[in-house]
């Protein structure tokens, strides 16, 4: 049963008045900056996309409450220094919503009054309302001008290199389609099994030049499939130590010590192991 709105007000107030009470009287609270905080919370955010990767909604539900701290924590330190606070924060994301939905909330509805009113592009996919999205956000006053204006340099390099293609597409630079991503990623492989073995500095360097553009490739076609690079990454490494993990448990069960294997020995129980697997959809079975 869903909580009534009394109910989630009641519990959002509870917790803004536990957050004022720690940065009162807690000595660690007491001490924190935006500076120290935000370490924490992009930990909390990345518990929480583990969480939500992982489908486990007690997981998720404890995280959110977590990253939900983080926010009245640092709306709080706004508030100390007059720059805003909690009620500016949401109400500033509300109209930002309202601007960016001019499918949904066109000029003269209810939501938008005239300093929301933006003109609305019809769209009929998610990929159009992203692009509508994006057109709008440079559009702002306020807003840096350009292609890649305030695209954070400090992501991470997946999430930075699909953020740079984003925007990019949303200026038209972009292909119709996944096939043209994909054939860049064959070119690029190529590329790098050109210089792959190749010695000196200048096939290092050429060597780091190609496997970035493999990489930055790769991210394109996820970014076509609708998939998170990050989350794909951190899944298919996660799966290839549950791998080696299994392996070194079928090796002491036959009596071997995985570190005293040969390479192919190794490998053998690798693709037992692997082999061992549930199927791609098969983990909620």
């Amino acid at each position: 049963m869903s909580a009534s709105r009394s109910e989630i007000q009641e519990a959002l107030l509870r917790l803004d008045e536990l957050t004022r009470r720690l940065r009162r009287e807690c000595p660690w609270d007491r001490e924190q900056d935006e500076r120290t905080i935000v370490p924490h919370t992009l930990e909390e955010a990345y518990e929480l996309a583990d969480a939500a990767n992982r489908r486990d909604d007690g997981k998720l539900l404890d995280e959110l409450g977590d990253v939900l701290f983080q926010v009245h924590f640092l709306a709080l330190l706004l508030e100390e220094r007059g720059a805003g606070d909690l009620a500016a924060v949401a109400e500033n994301t509300r109209q930002k919503l309202i601007r960016r939905h001019p499918h949904i909330f066109p000029p003269g509805s209810a939501e938008t009054d005239a300093a929301l009113a933006v003109a609305a592009d019809a769209v009929e996919t998610s990929g159009e309302v992203l692009a509508n999205w994006d057109k709008i956000k440079q559009g702002e006053e306020g807003r840096e001008r350009g292609i890649f204006a305030e695209v954070p340099e400090n992501l991470p390099s997946l999430l930075y290199a699909r953020k740079v293609q984003r925007r990019a597409a949303s200026s038209g630079f972009d292909f119709p389609g996944v096939e043209g991503p994909l054939q860049s990623v064959r070119d690029e492989l190529d590329e790098l099994i050109e210089v792959a073995e190749v010695d000196g500095e200048r096939a290092r360097d050429a060597r780091f030049h190609e496997l970035g553009d493999v990489l930055f490739a790769a991210v394109n076609v996820a970014r076509k499939l609708h998939v998170d690079p990050e989350l794909a990454l951190r899944a298919a490494s996660t799966r290839f130590r549950g791998r080696v993990e299994g392996a070194e448990t079928l090796a002491s069960r036959a009596g071997h010590s995985w570190d005293d294997l040969d390479s192919d020995a190794q490998l053998g129980f690798y693709l037992r192991a692997r082999m061992n697997e549930p199927e791609p959809g098969d983990q909620d079975a």
